[in-house]
């Protein structure tokens, strides 16, 4: 078996390691770190780092080698002059390097692997140039990293000690390991002589802001009698510093994990594995949304991830997510992808007056219908500008936390959401390559979508055709008679355009109503949006 896999998150390289236990222990999540120069560090002991493991010695981890095509840039805080002439300058990238890591690795990986995510269990290790940038990770994001590996730093760096005898203490939550061979930079004539000297007045300054005594049980710092700046003797202190950084069978870790297993008892919060949410606000409405994230595990396809985006995610989110997580389990599931919910900032599984308005377009009240409850209608409107949302932000942004094919990528709404797919065909069809309406309202503002859904892709048949492009129609069989005239209708109307490439597909299931029909509907629209190339199309 190939013991690492080779991943690509933002188009930086990653070289991942599981521990032995990974595959055999599928209920155990594992600490993390984050290793730079591709990993090398660990590549070079992984031998002696596994026997650690099974011994019990080491806390087995996952290692996550990120590569640097250009390591003067991302190591480095801030730009200074080369240190020899005809040599490269250091460019100062570290910061977007970091939060880089932080914001877009660090999640895809706690997406695809078995993580404790938390920045307790997560460290960030280098060497060198590599050591230097994981120190500023400890000042700039100790909010993802919680541990750091610093294995000889390059603290001759221009105003690196400067800066760290400037800054205040470190946080009390970081744990960091920093060593220095006693041989550093002996014979260099540039600013690398200062290597030993500043390593320890660093560790010193750390010392002296020790406000709470702690600092003795965070910090570990060694001068390595005899060893020179290079891979080997890094390497040789790597093991040495996971076991401080992840410490293994300690009496107060045992007794604090205790803890947590009681409280367990009391209140036990599920989730679905692999699924994830954040809020994000639009830039042209400022209107923010609730969004949640299922990232299938193991590693993606070949040509990235088909995404499913659905709407009303506080609804649909987690029925979508167990459905695909359940589904597309090999040898004979759908090729699994990742399912966006987007939805509100709500325990309520619909979100009433939000929805009204992003789902809608403006409406000609005389055109509305009575509501049930004979109150007002909610604003309407907001369909364009929620769909730039979704095109121009939302999408960007899962391009830059996971690898995505592109040419798969489909739209689910129910109901409000059904008309709003139907919208966003009609507006942006190449957005999409298969929208699903499910019970879509297609009465809403008299019914013009009868008219301008098949103009408009009459019109694209004629100029581009519509190969690639799907639909699909999907009712409950009780629900009013008008709803199921319509989409019928709509389905009638749209036949030509088979001829164009639409792959068309209309189902009104037996015995369910307007909101029963979400639950049957799902296996029937993942099999359309997810199929495998060359299984069964669908008529």
């Amino acid at each position: 078996m190939e013991r690492y896999s080779h991943l690509v998150a933002a188009g930086r390289k990653l070289l991942v390691y599981v521990p032995p236990s990974y595959r055999t222990a599928p209920d155990t999540r594992y600490p993390v770190a984050y290793v730079q120069d591709g990993g090398e560090l660990f590549d070079s002991c992984v031998n002696q780092l596994e026997h650690l493991f099974r011994q019990g010695k080491l806390q087995e981890t996952i290692f996550v080698g990120v590569a640097s095509p250009n390591r003067n840039d991302d190591y480095t805080p801030w730009p200074a002059e080369a240190l020899q002439e005809g040599k490269p300058s250091f460019g100062g990238g570290g910061r977007a390097y970091v939060d880089e890591l932080a914001d877009i690795v660090k999640p895809y990986i706690d997406g695809i692997y078995r993580t404790l995510p938390e920045a307790g269990h997560t460290a960030i290790i280098g060497g060198s140039l590599g050591g230097l940038v994981a120190m500023f990770a400890g000042y700039w994001r100790p909010d993802a990293f919680g541990r750091l590996g610093l294995l000889s730093p390059s603290l001759w760096y221009d105003g690196a000690l400067r800066y760290v005898e400037e800054q205040p203490a470190l946080a009390s939550s970081l744990r960091v390991f920093m060593s220095v061979g006693s041989c550093e930079g002996m014979y260099k004539q540039n600013a690398q002589r200062h290597m030993v000297p500043h390593t320890k007045r660093a560790y010193a300054a750390w010392m002296s802001k020790d406000e709470d005594g702690g600092h003795a049980n965070r910090l570990r710092f060694i001068v390595s009698d005899g060893d020179t700046h290079d891979l080997l003797s890094m390497a040789r202190r790597l093991p040495e510093a996971l076991a401080w950084l992840f410490p293994s069978g300690r009496a107060e870790e045992r007794s604090a994990q205790a803890a947590l297993a009681d409280a367990a008892i009391e209140r036990m919060t599920y989730t679905i594995p692999g699924t994830d949410q954040w809020v994000m606000r639009a830039a042209r409405t400022g209107r923010e949304y609730r969004i949640y994230t299922y990232v299938p595990p193991g590693p993606p396809p070949g040509q990235g991830y088909p995404v499913l985006y659905s709407l009303d995610g506080n609804a649909s989110f987690g029925s979508l997510a167990e459905a695909m997580r359940l589904q597309a389990r090999p040898p004979h599931g759908f090729e699994p992808g990742i399912v966006v919910g987007i939805g509100y900032d709500s325990d309520e599984p619909i979100v009433s007056e939000r929805r009204f308005y992003d789902y809608t377009e403006k409406a000609d009240p005389a055109k509305l219908p009575e509501r049930p409850n004979r109150a007002a209608w909610p604003e309407t409107g907001g369909a364009d500008g929620f769909l730039a949302f979704i095109e121009e932000e939302l999408k960007p942004a899962m391009e830059r936390r996971f690898p995505i094919d592109r040419e798969r990528q489909s739209l689910f709404g129910h109901s409000l959401g059904g008309w709003f797919a139907l919208h966003a065909l009609a507006e942006r069809p190449e957005a999409f390559s298969a929208y699903i309406a499910g019970s879509p309202s297609i009465w809403w503002n008299g019914s013009a979508i009868l008219d301008r859904l098949p103009h408009a892709l009459r019109r694209l048949q004629e100029s581009a055709g519509l190969s690639g492009m799907a639909l699909y129609i999907g009712m409950g069989a009780d629900e009013k008679p008008s709803m199921k005239a319509d989409a019928e209708r709509l389905h009638a109307l749209l036949q030509p355009c088979r001829a164009g490439g639409l792959r068309l597909h209309y189902r009104a299931f037996e015995g369910e109503g307007h909101v029963s029909v979400v639950h049957p509907m799902i296996s029937d629209m993942l099999r359309f949006t997810m199929r495998r190339e060359g299984e069964r199309a669908w008529s």
